[in-house]
């Protein structure tokens, strides 16, 4: 009887009063997993346009995205462009669960009552959930990495005449932690949070003001309706992937650990930064741009969607 009567006054508790935490962390592990699994190849695509150099004489391994994939395809079969996907799809659920719950957690806390967040507090809400995210999203990345430029090092080696050793995420996590401790798995966390912090300052008001444009749901609750939350989704998440890129590429070739003889070593962001503008343009910071938006687009269409048909609110029985 003291339970039901204390959830009846939970429930009528007023919403601005309320914040139900653990559905949305649920709802952002949710639409993680469904998102990746969908976008997985695309991204492995992404990482060897992004991390492959000019060879001796000036040509590159991949011509394009549709040659990276036929080239992959072919040399690694189907599962080869999942390679990576198991440590991805393992840190993912924190991950999105982290980003999409701290950001409604921060807007929580930032609200005035009666009235709508400004600009610069949706702003500052994305800024805070892009770096609660990189604890769990720089060694994921890192793993992720080596996994999915694996095969374009073994394949750099081979025309070389050189062989590579095959790597697992299990042998690689072990490694870096025998030899550099924990700190080893954070390898590129500045730039992981550089390009995780403009991110979400970018994506979050976007999708919230483009969402709010849209046609709502006729059952009361002010959501809105499907195709809406998804398209918003897409086009904030494509914005903010191009306007990242140059910082992605530099995040990406600082955690691409093993590399052919002939590639270069970073030290630092700076570091990379500045060979990488001397030897290879401007351009090569938007390297695997398109791709990256291609990924970004569908991955947080269909997270904002799950998101925000409550997917979790509905299995645990709680109000939305």
């Amino acid at each position: 009887m003291a339970s039901n009567a204390l959830q009846s006054e939970v429930t009528n508790l007023p919403s601005s009063n309320r914040f139900s935490l653990l559905p949305k962390i649920i709802n952002g592990g949710i639409a993680g997993i469904i998102g990746v699994t969908i976008v997985f190849p695309l991204d492995l695509v992404k990482t060897r346009l992004q991390n492959q150099k000019p060879g001796p004489d000036g040509s590159f391994m991949y011509r394009s995205m549709f040659d990276a994939f036929r080239k992959t395809y072919t040399a690694e079969g189907y599962f080869g462009m999942y390679r990576g996907s198991a440590v991805n799809i393992l840190l993912i659920t924190p991950e999105k669960a982290i980003k999409l719950a701290a950001n409604d957690q921060f807007r929580h806390w930032l609200a005035t009552p009666g009235k709508p967040l400004t600009l610069i507090r949706e702003m500052l809400a994305g800024a805070g959930a892009g770096l609660f995210q990189i604890v769990v999203t720089t060694p994921m990345e890192l793993l992720k990495i080596q996994m999915q430029d694996a095969g374009r090092v073994a394949a750099q080696a081979k025309l070389e005449g050189k062989t590579v050793p095959k790597v697992s995420a299990t042998s690689l996590a072990r490694e870096l932690v025998a030899s550099k401790g924990l700190l080893g798995l954070y390898r590129g966390v500045g730039a992981t949070g550089m390009r995780d912090v403009t991110f979400s300052i970018i994506y979050f008001p976007m999708f919230a003001r483009l969402n709010a444009l849209g046609p709502r749901k006729k059952d009361g609750s002010g959501d809105a309706v499907f195709w809406c939350s998804f398209v918003s989704g897409c086009v904030a998440g494509s914005s903010a992937a191009l306007a990242v890129n140059p910082i992605d590429v530099i995040k990406t070739r600082l955690q691409a650990i093993k590399k052919s003889d002939a590639e270069l070593e970073y030290k630092g962001v700076v570091d990379c930064f500045t060979k990488t503008l001397r030897n290879e343009g401007p351009l090569a910071f938007f390297r695997g741009g398109a791709c990256r938006m291609i990924v970004i687009a569908p991955l947080f269409g269909i997270a904002q969607t799950v998101y925000y048909l409550g997917v979790a609110e509905r299995i645990m029985g709680v109000k939305k």
